[in-house]
């Protein structure tokens, strides 16, 4: 049971507080959890779960906003996580982004939907379809009306029919003109490249993205093709569990439009699709850098959206780069960015230039590491593949659509 949840900036300002169950909580707890950062760093931004003298912390970051919740009694933490985890999604989904203005700005809807989220310490309705039958999202028009008529909330005066049916994540009495159904594989590759080139870590971050609308109340089956590969799956509240045990099939009563079915990781893979080779040497104040680009292994599908970014370390007092292939921009941070796009077929993408270093050193001793960004349509890179989706009880056949999409994660290159 949690007993209160605070927002913090990224300054340590308390934005919000509220709490949850009858035992108040104390605002010195953020204090204390503050000076904790402090003290320690930005890595205790990464410990989850925080145990201090009085209380049990549990914490999730996103976009600079820290949402702490406290409890004093035994509980779940990963139900703690995964709450936070959720009232950050839907409040990114409400406000468009999240950051500290649009929490100061939308702070009654963001009160309200912690009302209708949690009760009395216990998540209650999480779901964003839901929760937007019962709390209109801000809009230019809600915020005139507010203003001229002095009523700031957006709450309805009814309750969805869905609270009280066997599944509170879907409204009732649907109706689409069209039936339709889309599945989505988006998929991130996270990868560590030595300086010898040598594949350290690559494995993928997957979601199965689902946008339905389907009249009535349909009964959909996913099964894959592979789903042995799959490993730390995670799923909608809608998914029936037994399905998937016994033989790896996703049945579930979807929500009505885009939501996220399950989330996967794929491990262990042997290749990346590009390859990025930096060469840096240096000598008698002179840095002198080249970096190559290109296919290790050809999806089947164009790699597109390619770019390298690296940080200049702090002893490069200036650079001269260019490239044969894209631009190449050296920020006001000293990020050196290249853009590539799509490599050419008739010739390899190559950057290069010298750096001159601070005075009185000889040699480069800080090297730095490359960011590696792409995308590529139509694959999955895991190789993980639909096999297919029935679905039942509809009142007409509905279209089905497919896609797939890859792109980079945390991609980095060492030199």
């Amino acid at each position: 049971m949690l007993q209160c949840i605070f927002l913090l900036s990224d300054s340590g300002e308390v934005m919000l507080e509220k709490q949850l169950t009858g035992h108040r909580v104390d605002r010195s707890i953020c204090a204390w959890f503050w000076d904790q950062i402090i003290s320690q760093g930005d890595s205790l931004k990464l410990v989850p779960v925080i145990a201090s003298p009085t209380h049990y912390l549990f914490q999730v970051v996103r976009e600079g906003i820290t949402f702490l919740a406290c409890t004093q009694v035994e509980m779940p933490p990963l139900m703690a996580i995964e709450f936070l985890s959720r009232v950050a999604d839907v409040l990114s989904d409400y406000l468009g982004s999240l950051n500290e203005d649009l929490i100061k700005d939308n702070f009654v809807i963001v009160y309200e939907l912690l009302d209708e989220m949690i009760d009395n310490g216990f998540p209650l309705t999480t779901e964003p379809n839901i929760l937007r039958e019962m709390i209109a999202p801000p809009n230019i028009v809600s915020k005139v009306l507010s203003v001229v008529t002095g009523n700031v909330s957006n709450v309805s005066n009814t309750l969805p029919g869905a609270t009280a049916s066997c599944v509170p994540w879907r409204k009732t009495d649907l109706k689409h003109t069209s039936n339709e159904v889309y599945v989505d594989l988006v998929e991130e590759m996270d990868a560590i490249i030595n300086r010898d080139g040598t594949l350290v870590k690559c494995e993928i971050y997957g979601e199965v993205q689902v946008n339905s609308h389907l009249s009535g109340l349909p009964d959909l089956t996913l099964s894959f093709a592979n789903p042995s590969i799959l490993n730390d799956a995670r799923f909608h509240p809608c998914v029936r569990l037994r399905p998937w045990e016994a033989n790896q099939i996703l049945s579930f009563v979807p929500p009505d439009g885009e939501f996220k079915l399950m989330s996967y990781r794929v491990k262990k893979l042997k290749s990346t699709p590009i390859y990025v080779k930096p060469q840096l040497s240096s000598d008698s104040g002179t840095c002198r850098i080249s970096v190559l680009v290109g296919i290790r292994n050809d999806p089947g599908k164009s790699i597109d959206s390619i770019t390298v970014q690296f940080q200049l370390p702090p002893c490069i007092l200036s650079a001269d780069l260019s490239a044969n292939h894209g631009t190449v921009n050296i920020l006001a941070d000293k990020t050196c960015s290249w853009s590539i796009g799509r490599i050419p077929k008739d010739k390899a993408p190559s950057m290069a230039g010298t750096m001159t270093l601070e005075t009185g050193l000889e040699r480069l001793n800080v090297f730095p590491t490359f960011q590696v960004s792409f995308r590529i349509m139509g694959v999955a890179l895991s190789g993980l593949q639909i096999d297919k989706l029935d679905l039942k009880n509809l009142p007409s056949r509905p279209y089905k659509g497919f896609r797939a999409l890859t792109r980079a994660g945390e991609f980095e290159v060492r030199s």
